[in-house]
């Protein structure tokens, strides 16, 4: 089922400024109110931010700014501003959740949107002076309560981002729909001959079946296993568990992607050994003898991790093995986005927060369970993102067919963007990590 979409009332746009209907997009019709005096500072932070970092700025109708010196004959990517006042009106305004919508309303643009914010987020520890940073409270807001992951609101948050369309998600993702980061042989890269290339769909999915098959061997996933995953997705890592002869429980909280995992197991000749269930993890009841779960903790909350990961603990049979696959970031940009809410959260992702691999270590142990395995593919994530982007900005018509305006088209754009920035960056990274029980077998909560 296709989300439905009031039709659209844009108001007239000026040149380079897409067309934003205010009722659906009220943060990015019009830049919020902002002070005479906030804009003012706002603009020389920025300006004074721009002016260390390896980026071209070009304003419409002005010479380029230029770029700072890197010592090498590197192309360096350009930021062109389209509405300067507006895009600096907005970040005085709300931060980075401005700079995100500047780029929803079409204020500001790049010839290579990646690299921009990968620059951006290389340097993100250095975008404001340190004399400055302890007045970071004046530019960022605290996350919505309504937001936060109880067993309501974690209901309504994967709602607002998983029950979109399912057909929105089969434009750009491979044909099996799995919606984490693959892991590729041989990663493409700079001098290989796939790189820059939109890999065919049986490569793609080759790659996520690659993921699948390193988590099921990480859980021991074999005939007879009895298997729980929490987070269904839309269902390919349980098809292939059951391929393997396991019985399989999976659980989910978006009601689009359980009607689809269901047909599509049945499909697959699976509905034997596949239950596909719409209920919160801390829900369920029994004991399995592998626990998988890929990408889920993201939305969890840090308030409920303890949660999580006691259930984990609670549902792994004597001798079973938790296979969990993560994204991460670092500790300290953990703690200081933790209470804020940030475009992600406003516009893609509300109630989620990326844990540390401390915060996992951390967590984890408290609930009894003893790390095993733990390894990163960061790499292959941001490889996976560029595949994402690339089939998405090519279905674009398809996906406005589907009733998504052009507002929201860029704000797919800048999320699969952003996103594979901070793994290009080394930002973000995504792990998969394995759990047995502790040695006392018990858990601590």
């Amino acid at each position: 089922m296709t989300l439905s979409l009031p039709p659209a009332a844009p108001r007239a746009a000026r040149p380079g400024v897409v067309p934003v209907d205010p009722d659906r997009w009220p943060g990015v019709a019009r830049p919020p109110r902002a002070s005479a005096a906030r804009t003012a500072v706002a603009r020389l932070l920025v300006e004074s931010a721009f002016a260390r970092l390896p980026l071209r700025i070009r304003t419409d109708g002005r010479p380029t700014v230029p770029a700072r010196r890197t010592g090498d004959d590197v192309p360096l990517p350009t930021l062109t501003l389209h509405d300067p006042a507006a895009f600096h009106r907005r970040i005085g305004a709300d931060g980075l959740i401005g700079f995100g919508e500047s780029y929803m309303a079409g204020e500001w643009d790049a010839d290579d949107l990646v690299a921009v914010l990968t620059v951006l987020a290389r340097h993100v520890d250095d975008l404001v002076p340190a004399p400055l940073r302890r007045f970071r409270g004046a530019w960022v807001r605290r996350r919505p309560r309504a937001d936060r992951n109880t067993p309501d609101g974690s209901r309504a948050n994967i709602r607002r981002h998983y029950d979109l369309s399912n057909e929105l998600f089969a434009l750009f993702l491979d044909p099996g729909l799995s919606y984490s980061s693959a892991v590729f042989d041989p990663l493409p890269d700079a001098s290989g001959t796939l790189a820059g290339a939109i890999l065919p769909d049986e490569v793609l999915t080759a790659a996520q079946h690659r993921k699948i098959d390193l988590l099921l061997d990480l859980a021991g996933t074999g005939p007879g296993t009895e298997l729980l995953e929490i987070g269904t997705g839309w269902g390919e890592l349980a098809i292939r568990a059951a391929a393997r002869g396991a019985r399989v429980r999976t659980v989910t909280l978006s009601e689009e992607q359980l009607a689809l995992a269901r047909h599509r197991v049945a499909l697959a000749g699976f509905a034997d050994r596949v239950t596909v269930e719409l209920l919160d993890y801390r829900q369920i009841r029994g004991r399995y003898d592998a626990v998988v779960s890929v990408e889920m903790i993201e939305a969890v909350g840090a308030d409920f991790w303890p949660d999580y990961f006691t259930a984990l603990r609670r549902l792994l049979a004597p001798g079973g093995r938790v296979a969990l696959q993560a994204i991460t970031m670092p500790h300290e940009r953990m703690l200081a986005t933790a209470r804020t809410h940030t475009w992600i959260s406003k516009y893609v992702f509300p109630g989620g927060l990326i844990p540390s691999p401390e915060a996992i270590a951390r967590e984890s142990a408290a609930a009894g369970l003893r790390t095993v395995h733990d390894r990163g593919y960061g790499d292959h994530y941001a490889e996976t993102l560029r595949q994402w982007r690339a089939r998405f900005l090519r279905e674009e018509a398809a996906v406005a067919a589907l009733g998504f305006d052009a507002v929201f088209r860029r704000m797919w754009e800048f999320y699969l963007a952003w996103s594979e920035a901070g793994f290009r960056s080394g930002y973000l990274d995504v792990r998969q990590i394995g759990f047995t029980a502790g040695e006392d077998g018990g858990t601590a909560r």
